[in-house]
């Protein structure tokens, strides 16, 4: 069945495919808002928004990274990720080492005080997991989750093709 097709103004023709990328936009958007504070009320998140569960995240899956890379991961600036790492070398969480690659840029590592905490939030953040989406299949989630990720490489490119 084709999809119904339409003006808006002068612009560019608009079907019921762009409109359900539209809306699927604005629900990923608003599901991430409420995730990031269910994060913050959980500790996943800190307070002022910096994800540290994902920033340690990102050393237990990969190793030791620079600050530039973690940041490269993300849609945010280095500056913000830099904020982070202190705060989380500050409670001994992760540790700045000597960097092969790079004489000034150090690499960020987890601590094993980070290591642990990491285990305990990941298991956190399972648990809450583990009680939503009741109502869904394990075959729908896994196939949200592909669509979105979808949807994410694609944001991800044309932004890149505007830098």
């Amino acid at each position: 069945m084709a999809a119904a097709r339409h003006r808006t103004g002068a612009g560019p023709i608009v079907d019921s495919k762009s409109a359900a990328v539209a809306e699927l936009m604005l629900e990923v958007a608003q599901c991430f808002f409420r995730i990031r504070a269910l994060g913050q009320k959980t500790g996943l998140i800190t307070s002022w928004g910096g994800g540290a569960f994902g920033f340690m995240r990102s050393l237990a899956l990969l190793g030791p990274l620079t600050v530039p890379r973690i940041a490269q991961m993300r849609p945010t600036s280095r500056q913000r990720m830099q904020r982070l790492a202190d705060e989380l070398a500050a409670e001994g969480l992760v540790k700045f080492v000597a960097n092969p690659r790079h004489r000034r840029s150090k690499l960020v590592q987890l601590t094993r005080k980070g290591d642990a905490r990491y285990r305990e939030l990941n298991a956190r953040f399972r648990v809450i997991a583990s009680t939503m989406g009741v109502a869904l299949t394990e075959a729908d989630i896994r196939k949200t989750t592909e669509t979105v990720r979808q949807l994410s490489d694609d944001v991800k490119a044309r932004s890149e093709r505007l830098s």
